[in-house]
């Protein structure tokens, strides 16, 4: 298990990270759940930004706010970003079919995963992001040997 911490000054640290960590999670073939925590504004989409950029993704990046999930088709692998915030109830997710996202070689970033609570699969890695003085403060756990 590792379990590190980062300081991160400003936004374009935080896509670099989010690249380095993308990169990471391209290594593994099977389907990877990363679980984005931190309160509104913290950088979760920002971070997310850095790990799409890190499979060719050149275009803008928003948080799915009211779509509940945005997919991002590359080669051989499909990123879908989840934000589960205007989720009223972990069971919608069963009427969306939310067991199928989490199929090999898929990797699903989620924002929020607390409201799916009891739906969602473990987290394969955590990222909780604080806000700091100066930047975010990021706490990395992850059952996945990562090279960050």
């Amino acid at each position: 298990m590792i379990d590190r911490e980062f300081q991160l000054d400003d936004d374009a640290l935080m896509v670099a990270f989010g690249e380095q960590l993308g990169r990471a999670l391209a290594t593994f073939d099977g389907a990877v759940s990363v679980y984005l925590q931190g309160d509104l504004g913290a950088g979760k989409t920002t971070l997310s930004r850095g790990i799409l950029r890190a499979f060719g993704h050149t275009g803008a990046v928003k948080s799915p706010t009211y779509t509940l999930v945005e997919p991002y088709e590359f080669v051989g692998r499909i990123l879908y970003h989840f934000d589960l915030y205007r989720l009223g109830d972990p069971e919608e997710l069963e009427y969306m079919g939310i067991r199928d996202y989490f199929a090999a070689p898929n990797i699903c970033l989620i924002e929020w995963p607390e409201r799916g609570a009891g739906l969602l699969p473990e987290a394969d890695v955590s990222v909780h992001i604080t806000v700091a003085t100066i930047g975010r403060h990021i706490h990395l756990q992850s059952r996945l040997s990562l090279a960050i």
